[in-house]
């Protein structure tokens, strides 16, 4: 009676069939985690990756293709004022507003940021006696307060002398025109003078009663067109195509 062989053995280990599932299974784990990595990837960054594929010339001259990894980009940005922060007619407006907050003078001086710069309307009776072009006592803190802004940054100054309507005839001011003129420049030549700034940042304009703000109707309406007007220079805006020229 010949002896039973025995069967074989079955190899050690986990089946073949197994390990190639496993490596399957792994493989797809790490398709799933790229997907979701690549999905949290920011968009910017990603399209500017995107362009310099297109443009190659861009690392030719950026050290980096993404803008805010530029460390001499977003220097630059900072030395322009585009990092979002106030620029000096802001700020200035802001100190002169909490000045007239402070002293009572907001029915009075009137403060605003337009195209043209930062505009300070003030009415007659802040800097002068009627009729008069000497300025009061009482103007000297408000206007030493725009003197000191205006030691700190280098816009150009215009200042406006306005009238009302009614006729003025005098030794020294033979009409409107004369009196809006000598009040205007008596506004530059304290701030000049009492402040060493430069004259050449400055205009004196003389406007009479030819642009009210009000129709000249009555003593309320005279009263507020009889004004002076300081108009820090927004360098942007180029009023009359030079603001020397207007």
């Amino acid at each position: 009676m010949k002896p039973r062989r025995r069967s074989p053995e079955p190899p050690k280990g986990s089946p073949r069939w197994m390990v190639t599932f496993s490596d399957l299974v792994t493989l797809i784990l790490v398709f799933f985690i790229l997907l979701f990595s690549m999905s949290q990837i920011d968009l910017m960054k990603f399209q500017a990756l995107s362009d310099s594929f297109r443009d190659r010339q861009v690392l030719d001259f950026q050290p980096s293709i993404i803008p805010a990894e530029n460390p001499e980009q977003n220097e630059e940005i900072k030395e322009n004022g585009d990092s979002g922060q106030l620029d000096s007619l802001d700020e200035l407006l802001m100190e002169i507003q909490s000045f007239l907050d402070e002293n009572g003078l907001e029915k009075v001086i009137v403060a605003n940021r337009t195209e043209r710069g930062v505009v300070l309307v003030l009415q007659e009776q802040v800097l002068f006696e009627s009729g008069d072009a000497s300025l009061i006592d009482s103007s000297y803190s408000f206007l030493d307060k725009v003197g000191t802004l205006l030691a700190n940054m280098p816009n150009l100054v215009k200042v406006e002398g306005h009238t009302d309507d009614r006729p003025i005839t005098t030794y020294r001011y033979p009409s409107n025109w004369e009196l809006s003129a000598a009040r205007a420049s008596t506004v530059i030549r304290y701030l000049t003078e009492k402040h060493n700034l430069d004259s050449h940042r400055f205009m004196a304009v003389g406007y009479g009663e030819t642009r009210p703000i009000v129709p000249n109707s009555g003593p309320e309406n005279w009263e507020k067109n009889r004004r002076v007007e300081i108009i820090i220079s927004d360098p942007k805006f180029n009023e009359d195509n030079n603001i020397h020229n207007s």
